[in-house]
């Protein structure tokens, strides 16, 4: 273990998953990324840099457990052209649910 801890290994998965919103609306994940243990801005970065990789309609899933962040990544989508479409508060994390328009 070095002076500051070991550095979490950050990856981005992508998925075939599905997740139900809110509504009742049936979504399919293009891409999950993994925020978990991540503090800002990175999260921030590592969305936007999914957002840039997947195609028009596309919905990424991000996994987040930090609350600046969470409140960080709708107003996010605006910058991305990307609409949000829910935030999940899971056990551990939040799950946020994000479009590319």
């Amino acid at each position: 273990m070095g002076l500051f801890g070991t550095k979490k290994k950050v990856e981005e998965v992508a998925t075939g998953g599905e997740a139900v919103l809110a509504d009742g609306t049936r979504i399919g994940i293009a891409r999950r990324v993994d925020c978990l243990g991540v503090s800002c801005p990175r999260p921030q970065l590592m969305t936007k840099k999914a957002v840039n990789e997947v195609a028009v309609g596309d919905i990424i899933e991000v996994l987040a457990d930090n609350p600046s962040s969470v409140e960080a990544l709708p107003p996010l989508c605006d910058e991305l052209d990307a609409t949000h479409l829910e935030t999940v508060k899971a056990s551990n994390c939040w799950h946020i649910y994000i479009r590319k328009d």
